[in-house]
């Protein structure tokens, strides 16, 4: 179950109130003992905590005067869909860990509080579940492959509540196969306040192809994932990374080991010049878990069947910047029935 932040309205409190009030407002926030000061139009004025009222106090204020003498000006905030993750860490890092949401009117439309969440990325997601599913029937006869559930719990959910605990609110989730009992699906989430917006392939269209159809984005950088997945990866450290490293496009992968039961001889002309007695070979394989940068989803065509390893190409054909991101976190596939039954395993064991 993912977190709420309730009814923000107890962080805030009026210019025109008093102290005597504030401290009565100050004590039904619990550890995070900081109020966000409004007008009338809940346009954000300051902040003010505990050890604002104590200073005003010692210079002079009393306990039924207004607090607008102690009001902290300088409050740190972010501006909706206009802010960076750069913002988080630095709040992060100066222990500011509840914030206020701003609208371009500076209307406080939320509070974000990192005791909550992992993290607030500005990020649009886009989950590919359209697929049949067709290696795990006959689970996937009468449902579609994302609403298996591992351990009483769905598999999309898994997605969608660990990127929610990530601070992320746009969602896209492309159906195909038995898509209506998808939206029917999170029309009955009533435990998460997120935009989601379906996006119908009336063809199958490819592992990438039904993004074409998306016109909307509020963010300069887009996450595009299979649904058949279940991680527990660090999106912010993966966002991080990828604007670090000024990618166009970003794929996690995920280390491969094979063990070869023999030695391995490197040979010139019949002449063996070494070997290797039984080595591991790891190799990096495609995770499934995309990052880009908003303006490289126009390469994708409209309405063609079109896959993900085709903008890869693309992207390298422009001399574009695609870049790995290589994760150790835990990371399955749902794809056959072995994996069915070992992630059923392994939710007794991941931390999520």
């Amino acid at each position: 179950m993912i977190k709420k932040m309730e009814n923000f309205s107890k962080y805030l409190i009026k210019n025109n109130s008093t102290i005597k009030s504030a401290l009565k407002s100050l004590s039904n926030v619990g550890h995070d003992t900081i109020l966000f000061v409004v007008n009338e139009k809940n346009q954000l004025l300051g902040s003010i905590t505990d050890g604002d009222i104590r200073r005003g106090l010692l210079s002079g204020l009393k306990i039924n005067n207004n607090f607008n003498d102690a009001i902290n000006k300088t409050t740190k905030y972010i501006r909706k869909n206009n802010y960076s993750i750069n913002q988080i860490v630095e709040f992060r890092s100066q222990n500011i860990t509840v914030f206020p949401l701003l609208d371009k009117n500076d209307v406080i439309i939320d509070i974000i509080n990192l005791r909550e969440k992992q993290s607030y990325l500005p990020l649009d997601v886009v989950i590919m579940a359209g697929g049949k599913g067709l290696r795990l029937k006959p689970l996937t006869d009468d449902l579609p492959k994302p609403l298996l559930k591992i351990k009483n719990k769905c598999i999309i959910d898994y997605n969608v509540d660990r990127l929610i605990d990530y601070g992320v609110e746009n969602f896209f989730i492309s159906v195909n196969y038995l898509g209506n009992l998808v939206e029917k699906h999170f029309d009955n989430r009533k435990d998460i306040n997120i935009s989601t917006k379906f996006i119908h392939e009336s063809k199958p269209l490819g592992t990438v192809g039904a993004v074409s159809k998306i016109k909307e984005f509020k963010n300069e950088y887009v996450l595009i994932t299979n649904s058949d997945i279940i991680t527990n990866i660090n999106y912010e450290d993966f966002l991080i990374d990828f604007i670090k490293k000024d990618a166009d496009m970003s794929v996690v992968s995920i280390p491969y080991e094979i063990e070869v039961p023999y030695a391995v001889m490197k040979t010139e002309n019949d002449l063996i010049k070494s070997f290797e007695e039984k080595p591991t070979y790891t190799y990096f394989s495609n995770g499934g878990i995309y990052l880009v940068k908003k303006h490289i989803l126009d390469k994708i065509p409209k309405n063609r069947f079109y896959n993900m390893t085709q903008l890869m190409q693309e992207v390298l054909n422009d001399n574009l910047k695609l870049i790995n991101y290589s994760s150790k976190d835990y990371w399955i596939d749902i794809g056959k029935h072995r994996d069915f039954k070992k992630a059923q395993k392994d939710m007794d064991l991941i931390k999520f």
